[in-house]
C-alpha cells in the first residue's frame, strides 16, 4: 500500500518505490520546510529537486515537507512547479522519474512547493519570505535553508536573513543553513565566509556540503578501516610504502569558462574533494561514531600535514606540479584545448591539473608521502585512493623467478565501477615456479544488488536530521585554505608557464611523471 499525503489539492497517494526499498536508511527527516535560494539554477535542477523527490519516494520525508523556491526570475509558482516537474523528468534516476508511473506521486510533492521572486539584496524579498514561513504551520518550526547561488552571495543572504529575524526562525523548533563549496577562494576569504555567517548562526547550525562526501564509496573507508580487523594494524608506515589518491575527468570545463578562470583545479578539486579524502584516508579513529569526533580528527590529520613550502630557490615543483591541457583526442574525439575554450583568455595560466606531494607528521605516517593529482581531459574518468604497500624484506623466489614482483595494492574505487580490489601475488598452475599478480575484487552493484543513492540524498537528508559528520566544519575548511593558499599566491604571481603542457587525452604533463619517478615510484594507471 502506498502512502497518503494531505495536500491544498486534497489527498493523493504516494506509491511506494519496490525497486528502491533497500535503499530505506530507517531515518525518516522531521517536519520542516527548505528554502533554496538559487532555485532557478542548474543544481536546483540537476541535483536538489531530484534527490528530494527521491527522499519522498522513499518516504524518508515527512508528509508535511515544503519546498520554497528563491530566484531572480519572473517565475510563479506553477511555473515553477512545471520546470521541477521537467528537471525530475531529465535528471532524476529512471525509477524516480516522472511520467513513468509517478504523476500521482509528483502530484503529491508538487502540490507542497512554492516560489518566491526577487532579488537577494532586498530586505523586501526576506520579509514576504518570513511571511510565507509562518503561512505553513506543518513545518513544524524547523527550517533549512539552502544556498544553491555563487559564493559571493553567502555573506548577503546570511546578512540578510539575520535582518529578517531568520537566523532562528522559531524558538520550538531548528534553523540550519547549507552553503555550497567553495568555501571561499583562499584563508582571508574564507576565514571571512565564516565570520558573516557566524554572525546569524552559530556553527551548528551550518552546514558546509561537498558532495564528494555522501558518495558511498567515500563514506565506506571508515567502516572498512575501522570495522575490519585485517586493516587497521598495517594501516601505517610500518607496511605502507605510499598513497596516491587519482580524481580523473574525461570531461573539459563544461561551458564553465568565467568559472574556472577564477578557481582553477587547486581550488575547485583539491582543496576540498581530496583533502577531504585525504582526511579519511589517513585519520585516527575517533572515540565514537559520531559527528564532533569524526570531524574533530579529520581536522587533526590536515594541521599534522607538513606546509607547503618551496624546498629552495622559490621552486615548489618538489611538492606540486601544475598543467593545462591543449588540443587532443578523448574517446577518439578531437577536443580543443583549455585556452580556445569559451570565456577564457588567450593566454591563460589558469591550471587544469594539479599533483601534489604530501608528507603528514605523525607517528603513524611519518615517512609515508601521500601522492594527490586531479585533471581534466585525462584519459578517462576515474576516482581512486590506491594504497601500495612496501614489498618483503627478502624475496626468496629471486633463484627461481627472477622477474620483479609487483607490490601488493589495495584499490578503493571511488567512481565509476565502486568497488574495493587487493592485488596480490600467486603461483601460476604447473611445474615451473612462476609467479603472477591476481586480484580479489569487491563490486558494489554486484554484491549488494541494490542501487546506491545519489550523494544528495544522504547529505540533505544528514542535513534535516542534524548530522553534520559529512559536512566540512569551519576549522576544517581554513586548516586546508592555510595549507593551499600559500601554493596558490606562489603560482599567481610566478606568472604564466609554458601552457599547454599536456595534450587532452594523455595523463598529464611530463613534469608530473618525473615528479614521482624522482622517488622511485609511477603513478597508476587505472
Amino acid at each position: 500500500m502506498g502512502s497518503h499525503t494531505t495536500t491544498s489539492a486534497g489527498t493523493i497517494e504516494i506509491a511506494p518505490n519496490p525497486l528502491r526499498a533497500g535503499l530505506r536508511m530507517q531515518r525518516t527527516a522531521p517536519p520542516c520546510t527548505m528554502v533554496i535560494f538559487g532555485a532557478s539554477g542548474d543544481l536546483t535542477q540537476r541535483k536538489l529537486l531530484p534527490a528530494l523527490y527521491a527522499l519522498a519516494r522513499m518516504q524518508r520525508l515527512a508528509p508535511t515537507f515544503h519546498v520554497i523556491g528563491v530566484a531572480n526570475v519572473p517565475w510563479d509558482t506553477d511555473q515553477f512547479r512545471r520546470q521541477m516537474g521537467q528537471a525530475v523528468q531529465q535528471f532524476a534516476s529512471p525509477d524516480d522519474q516522472v511520467g513513468r508511473g509517478t504523476d500521482a506521486g509528483w502530484a503529491a510533492f508538487a502540490g507542497r512547493m512554492q516560489f518566491l521572486s526577487g532579488d537577494f539584496d532586498e530586505p523586501a524579498l526576506f520579509t514576504k519570505l518570513a511571511a510565507m514561513l509562518r503561512a505553513i504551520p506543518e513545518g513544524g518550526g524547523n527550517v533549512l535553508f539552502y544556498l544553491a547561488t555563487p559564493p559571493s552571495l553567502i555573506a548577503v543572504i546570511g546578512d540578510q536573513l539575520g535582518r529578517a529575524g531568520l537566523g532562528q526562525f522559531s524558538p520550538r523548533g531548528w534553523t540550519r543553513i547549507i552553503v555550497e563549496k567553495p568555501f571561499g577562494r583562499d584563508l582571508a576569504s574564507a576565514r571571512g565566509l565564516n565570520q558573516a555567517l557566524h554572525k546569524v548562526f552559530q556553527e551548528e547550525q551550518i552546514f558546509r556540503i561537498d558532495h564528494y562526501l555522501g558518495k558511498e564509496t567515500v563514506r565506506n573507508i571508515i567502516v572498512f578501516r575501522f570495522a575490519n580487523g585485517i586493516f587497521e594494524p598495517i594501516w601505517n608506515r610500518r607496511y605502507i610504502d605510499h598513497v596516491q589518491i587519482t580524481v580523473a575527468e574525461a570531461i573539459g570545463i563544461e561551458r564553465r569558462g568565467k568559472y574556472y578562470e577564477e578557481a582553477g583545479a587547486l581550488r575547485d578539486m583539491v582543496q576540498n574533494h581530496l583533502l577531504q579524502v585525504l582526511s579519511i584516508v589517513a585519520m585516527e579513529a575517533p572515540v565514537r561514531f559520531e559527528s564532533t569526533p569524526v570531524r574533530d580528527e579529520k581536522v587533526k590529520l590536515i594541521h599534522s600535514i607538513r606546509p607547503l613550502l618551496p624546498p629552495h630557490a622559490g621552486s615548489y615543483d618538489d611538492v606540486a606540479i601544475r598543467g593545462q591541457y591543449g588540443p587532443g583526442f578523448v574517446g577518439g574525439e578531437a577536443v580543443v584545448g583549455y585556452r580556445q575554450e569559451a570565456d577564457v583568455a588567450p593566454d591563460s595560466a589558469r591550471e587544469t591539473y594539479v599533483a601534489l606531494k604530501l608528507q603528514i607528521e605523525n607517528w603513524r605516517w611519518a615517512g609515508v608521502p601521500f601522492y594527490l593529482r586531479s585533471g581534466k581531459r585525462l584519459p578517462k574518468r576515474v576516482s581512486e585512493v590506491a594504497i601500495q604497500f612496501k614489498s618483503p624484506p627478502f624475496l626468496m623466489f629471486q633463484d627461481v623467478f627472477p622477474e620483479a614482483i609487483e607490490a601488493n595494492v589495495l584499490v578503493i574505487r571511488i567512481q565509476p565501477d565502486e568497488g574495493i580490489s587487493l592485488r596480490f601475488e600467486a603461483k601460476v598452475p604447473g611445474t615451473d615456479m612462476r609467479l603472477r599478480p591476481v586480484k580479489m575484487d569487491f563490486q558494489y552493484g554486484t554484491s549488494f544488488g541494490e542501487p546506491q543513492p545519489e550523494a544528495y540524498e544522504t547529505l540533505l537528508l544528514d542535513a534535516m536530521l542534524g548530522d553534520g559528520m559529512l559536512f566540512a566544519r569551519y576549522d576544517q575548511v581554513e586548516a586546508a585554505w592555510a595549507l593551499t593558499t600559500p601554493l596558490l599566491e606562489a603560482w599567481e604571481a610566478g606568472g604564466a608557464p609554458s601552457f599547454p603542457n599536456y595534450a587532452s587525452g594523455s595523463w598529464g604533463p611530463e613534469a608530473a611523471e618525473e615528479f614521482i619517478e624522482r622517488d622511485g615510484r609511477r603513478w597508476r594507471r587505472p
